[in-house]
């Protein structure tokens, strides 16, 4: 398993090491043992200019989730994740949920994205909504989040 973290904003606080140790229980889990993914942690700025690269979209945005496997491959996964704490903070406190949760709701959606999974459509967004929820229930109650 390969796993880089790069925390590129410097607004909120995170413990990498947290991060690493919740991110690898997850791939673990779901990806198995060869996947490899970078999580870069981004300024709202940053998420900009991404989204509007790569999406031609506008401002700043939760989670964007690059899929590096060739097309059709049975490779394992390997992909990339820009995450925005920023946005997790702003997102916690519409949903009245705790930051922390958020940013690891972000991995947990930007992995099911490289899995597969589809938010596109009501129905597939649904279970895939689902299935985002019971994986934050099990990583809240393995790990302390407010220690992220």
């Amino acid at each position: 398993m390969n796993l880089t973290i790069a925390n590129r904003q410097r607004t909120h606080k995170i413990k990498i090491r947290v991060l690493r140790e919740i991110t690898t229980v997850l791939l673990a889990e779901l990806a198995g043992p060869a996947a490899s993914l970078e999580i870069n942690l981004v300024s709202p700025a940053q998420m900009a200019k991404v989204n509007q690269r790569f999406l031609q979209h506008e401002g700043p945005t939760d989670v964007i989730t690059f899929d590096y496997r060739e097309a059709g491959a049975d490779a394992p996964l390997q992909g990339e994740l820009f995450i925005c704490p920023a946005v997790a903070v702003a997102q916690a406190r519409e949903f009245g949920t705790e930051w922390r949760s958020e940013l690891v709701r972000y991995v947990i959606h930007g992995l099911l994205h490289l899995l597969g999974h589809d938010d596109l459509t009501p129905g597939p967004r649904r279970k895939m909504k689902q299935v985002e929820g019971r994986w934050v229930r099990t990583i809240s109650r393995r790990f302390a989040l407010s220690k992220l």
